[in-house]
């Protein structure tokens, strides 16, 4: 059996086959790029439209390639936390948000939960300019015509593919407005939300699939058959690429942005483990939910540095950062994109601190991954602290994948941790797809930290290997 993995990221949709090993077919991973439109007063939305047109072009590219044949699952992994409103048509009203947009105020004279705490227990979220809760009331008030419904960005690409799309426990769970016990959109989170009946999207249930509308299906064939699987949540996703699954391992993802995440075992009606005030937790699916922090900062960090300090490239710039020590680096405080939740910094709160006339690019490269690191390892901490363990931190992700410097970063801050990668890029796409099939334990295990120069897996082709802000 083959399976089509979607990832639906903020800097490219991807569009992977792999077999039912969760292994990438050679030569069937196609991606397109995609333009984030950032500002300084913290904007950070795509077009919708064009993010579409990117997938439909990879599911052509792959099915041009013969790659599409007998494929029988379609997985997707997606980003928490977008949202566009849309018209009574189904048209949008304007760009996707997406988690990076910091712009969301709440509304005047608003209070915000009765109990703060226990509506973070209750939904794993804060009343806060990432979710649902504080974006709706923002977006209405922006538009000039009346919002029917919102949807996130998976639900408006699926819904043009698809004869429906529901929007799954998981990427429900993004919005901040789910009940993660009940498995229902929260009473009091809708009503912050000023969400009415039907200006919400339809959860999925357990045994939904979706097939393609006839007009895609005469498109792609092969996909005609095909069952696309509830969407999850890229992050949930990469923990089960990365082989993190239970209490004893926490996946250190960094793609464009970072996390440090926990999965565990907590079905639909059991109570939720006590939650630490400055984490997060979302649903993996009815049966498991994952528990974290998230930074605004990744691989965009070094895509900042490479287009603004003149960074040496490739195997020059390896060997440059190869001289630095693995604690080193100029001091500084990594969050150029602002705080993710629960933290209120704006976008442009970064600092760079100890520059001399000998301080050189590189430094302050080194010093920008290595204050990533740092917010990580007191992160992880608190996160041990729910399972009251010391546990293996997995690293992974393209922008991890790229960087040994950075592996070994990281191997430094998390000491004394057993710390391993895993050398896929593409551990959400590989995360989604075990989940379409049920087997969530799957995944390849991580190796050690130590084995820095192992080649990319030659399933994965030259021109798509990691770059940093990948």
């Amino acid at each position: 059996m083959r399976i089509l993995a979607l990832d639906l990221g903020t800097s490219s949709v991807r569009g992977l086959v792999l077999d039912a090993d969760a292994e990438v077919l050679p030569g069937a991973l196609v991606r397109r790029r995609t333009a984030v439109n950032t500002t300084d007063h913290g904007a950070g939305t795509l077009d919708g439209a064009g993010y579409l047109a990117g997938l439909v072009e990879c599911l052509d590219e792959l099915g041009a390639g013969g790659h599409l044949r007998g494929v029988a699952r379609v997985a997707v992994c997606a980003q928490w936390h977008s949202v566009v409103p849309l018209d009574r048509r189904g048209a949008p009203l304007g760009p996707v948000l997406t988690w990076l947009d910091t712009r969301a105020v709440p509304p005047p004279g608003a209070v915000g939960p009765v109990d703060a705490d226990a509506f973070h227990q209750r939904t794993g979220a804060w009343w806060h300019r990432t979710y649902w809760s504080m974006r709706l009331p923002w977006l209405r008030e922006r538009s000039s015509v009346p919002v029917a419904r919102f949807v996130g960005l998976a639900e408006f690409v699926l819904a043009a593919l698809l004869t429906e799309a529901p929007m799954s426990i998981s990427l429900a769970s993004g919005t901040g407005l789910l009940d993660l016990r009940s498995l229902d959109w929260d009473a009091e989170a809708c009503e912050l939300a000023g969400a009415g009946p039907g200006e919400l999207p339809e959860l999925a249930p357990t045994s939904w699939s979706g097939r393609l509308r006839p007009e895609y299906a005469r498109r792609w064939p092969d996909l005609a058959g095909a069952r696309w699987q509830a969407p999850i949540g890229d992050g949930a996703a990469s923990n089960i690429g990365s082989a993190c699954v239970d209490g004893s391992r926490a996946a250190v993802t960094v793609g464009t942005s970072a996390a440090v995440r926990m999965m565990q075992a907590v079905p639909a009606g059991v109570p939720l483990p006590p939650l630490p005030e400055r984490l997060w937790r979302y649903r993996v699916d009815h049966d498991h939910v994952v528990t974290g922090a998230a930074y605004s900062s990744g691989g965009n960090l070094f895509a900042w540095a490479d287009r603004e300090l003149r960074l040496p490239s490739g195997a020059e710039l390896d060997a440059a950062l190869a001289r630095v020590p693995a604690d080193g680096g100029t001091p500084t405080d990594p969050r150029l994109g602002g705080d993710r939740p629960p933290g209120l910094a704006p976008a442009g709160s970064g600092r760079i601190g100890g520059l001399s006339f000998g301080t050189s690019a590189v430094e302050i490269l080194a010093g920008l991954m290595r204050g990533l690191c740092d917010q990580v390892a007191e992160d992880l901490t608190v996160l041990e602290s729910t399972v009251d363990r010391t546990v293996t931190a997995v690293l992974g992700g393209g922008a991890l994948a790229a960087s040994p410097w950075w592996r070994r970063a990281f191997g430094a801050a998390l000491a004394p941790r057993t710390v391993c990668w895993q050398p896929d890029p593409e551990i959400g796409a590989a995360g989604a797809a075990l989940a379409a099939v049920g087997r969530l334990t799957d995944a390849a295990e991580p190796v050690d930290i130590g084995r820095m120069d192992e080649p990319h897996p030659p399933t994965t082709p030259a021109s798509a290997r990691p770059a940093y802000p990948s």
